[in-house]
């Protein structure tokens, strides 16, 4: 079941996409709810983020060709890392170059979307505190996180996390491909059965360090195949099973050129 928030003429609704139809459900999206036989064509409607967490918990390093491709040591533990929530956007809103960077990547990821209160649970007893799975892209500004030595500046950016199209309720995320495209041209492609540590333990190790909320997003990483994207960009990140998220990218005020 593929379930989206979307604003149709002006009401912020949510429901289950069916086809090339949106059903409106009503109830808690994290929660109980009831389908209606109100529903409107993809078309009419305009998507919103899948989600509004109160944390985006991004993970670093979790493929073995990307940790490779970027001369570094598999890690012991998942390396983790926090975009704030003025950073989500959705399914073909606008990815904001920022004025202060040089170089904004793509990252293509698979998305964990919480579905009640985590906090300290077994690896085992994990499924039962997920909603679903989406697509992320992990935004970076590149030559900022390698300047500032830490993450939160070059990931923090507002619109720097896309999600969408919608939250993916009824899927095994241990085996799916994924796949990056810049302009219609493939730059990512891997599966998430590459992926160091699988969604499930991620779920637990975090929750051990921090309460998830309902709605609270884990962005597994990205594999191998990163690279910088302009002004006038198109970015998809496609995921087996679940969709494909798009966005376009725009300068920022005063964005200066560069190249």
């Amino acid at each position: 079941m593929k379930v989206a928030r979307f604003l149709h003429q002006g009401k912020e609704l949510f429901g289950v996409v069916e086809g090339n139809r949106i059903q409106v459900s009503e109830g808690a999206m994290f929660g109980a709810f009831t389908v209606t036989r109100q529903g409107y064509p993809l078309e009419e409607i305009t998507f919103l983020p899948p989600t509004q967490p109160s944390k985006v918990v991004a993970v670093g390093l979790n493929y073995k060709d990307h940790a490779e491709e970027v001369s570094s040591k598999l890690p012991d533990e998942p390396l983790i890392f926090l975009k704030p929530g003025s950073a989500v956007i959705g399914h073909l809103d606008h990815i904001v170059y920022p004025s202060v960077s040089q170089r904004v990547d793509y990252e293509g990821e698979l998305g964990i979307v919480i579905g009640k209160v985590a906090q300290g649970i077994p690896e085992e007893g994990a499924d039962e505190f997920i909603a679903g799975y989406t697509c992320c892209n992990d935004v970076t500004a590149r030559d900022l996180q390698r300047k500032d030595g830490q993450w939160t500046r070059g990931k923090g950016f507002d619109t720097f996390a896309p999600i969408g199209p919608w939250i993916e309720t009824d899927i095994d995320p241990t085996c799916l491909q994924l796949e990056t495209f810049l302009n219609g041209e493939r730059k990512q492609s891997s599966n998430t059965a590459n992926l160091i540590f699988t969604p499930r333990y991620l779920v637990s190790f975090i929750s051990k360090i921090m309460t998830l909320y309902p709605g609270d997003v884990i962005a597994t990483g990205t594999p191998s195949g990163i690279g910088p994207m302009q002004a006038g960009d198109k970015v998809e990140v496609f995921i087996e099973g679940i969709g494909t998220l798009v966005n376009f990218v725009k300068e920022g005020p005063m964005h200066e050129a560069h190249g």
